[in-house]
């Protein structure tokens, strides 16, 4: 982050929180072009229907909660193309069925080809009751970056348009008061952080959409005594990670303090993706070798089954995301 690297980059550029968001979505950004997300990054909805089939199972909970009511709202916040959208409603009982209305949240245009009982939204419904599900939304809602300089001072990270990066101002207002309570940084040059207020913001802001019933936000996720002390600031493309670069030509992500956004509005609790997914019956256990002599054919799908389940609850992979879920009027339907 010299000057010489400024110079090149051809401006001084902006804080990382504005890059991005113009990157991801501006016209012409990257969540805006047709192959969607699923053309370079596999998240959790893509890699088994096991999953959407877990999260039906969730809002089933939901709606006993409830009280069965005459509607049940089921909204995809960061939606991609409506992918776990339209799966949930497909693996919903009838009777479920019959009543739920399906919400579909994002920024690009409404696939041709998607279920006619979804609706597109750019923003969440008004109100909601029933289950909201966040899955892999927030690490996109973008955050500036800070890293402790030579004096030991936390900068906002400025960059331009070919990823050159510099050091700017120190960081300031109310960023400072997250910063020391959510991600303290020692005074070690080189050290950085993502500053995660506008998540908790965006987070408080989606629940309170949520009359009655159940948020949920599954993503990448780090808590406090265990923050990566270089960040986590990453780019997608086609499959393979690169370096964020906020041209607008891949994904940009950074891990999310999910400590944080939950007490942006408590109560709330947090769980791993393998500890929930166990609770909706995704266990991964292999089917009993016998089944293998009387129905082979049985035993090869729930051999495969029993893989697509292990990779969702991989400790050490997407088992290992975090879950955040807040209750409104309701109990937990996973206590």
């Amino acid at each position: 982050m010299t000057d010489e690297a400024t110079a090149r980059s051809g401006h001084e550029g902006r804080g990382w929180r504005q890059a991005a968001r113009e990157a991801l979505y501006g016209p012409g950004g990257f969540y805006r072009r047709p192959e969607g997300p699923a053309g370079h990054f596999r998240t959790s909805v893509h890699a088994s229907p096991l999953f959407a089939h877990a999260v039906a199972r969730l809002l089933c909970r939901v709606d006993e909660a409830l009280g069965r009511p005459a509607a049940l709202d089921f909204v995809d916040m960061g939606a991609g193309r409506g992918e776990l959208a339209g799966a949930v409603l497909a693996a919903l009982p009838a009777g479920v069925a019959a009543r739920a209305r399906g919400y579909a949240v994002e920024l690009a245009a409404r696939p041709a080809a998607l279920d006619e009982r979804i609706t597109w939204l750019s923003e969440p419904p008004d109100t909601v009751t029933g289950l909201l599900f966040a899955n892999e939304w927030l690490d996109n809602v973008p955050v500036d970056v800070a890293e402790v300089d030579a004096a030991g001072v936390p900068r906002l990270v400025r960059v331009a348009a070919d990823g050159a990066e510099r050091l700017g101002e120190p960081v300031s207002g109310p960023d400072t008061d997250w910063l020391a309570r959510w991600w303290p940084l020692p005074a070690e040059p080189g050290l950085r952080a993502e500053l995660g207020r506008p998540r908790d913001l965006a987070w408080a802001a989606a629940v309170r959409r949520v009359r009655r019933g159940l948020a949920v936000a599954v993503d990448y996720a780090h808590t406090a005594g265990a923050r990566p002390p270089f960040g986590t600031l990453t780019g997608f493309r086609k499959g393979r990670e690169t370096a964020p670069v906020p041209d607008g030509s891949c994904d940009i992500t950074a891990h999310v303090a999910l400590d944080a956004c939950a007490a942006a509005s408590p109560p709330a609790r947090l769980l791993t993706q393998r500890d929930a997914l166990h609770a909706l019956g995704v266990t991964g256990a292999r089917p009993p070798l016998a089944l293998a002599s009387t129905d082979p054919a049985a035993y090869v799908r729930a051999l495969a089954s029993a893989g697509e389940a292990a990779e969702l609850t991989a400790p050490d992979g997407l088992g290992g995301f975090g879950w955040l879920l807040r209750p409104v009027g309701v109990p937990d339907p996973l206590a």
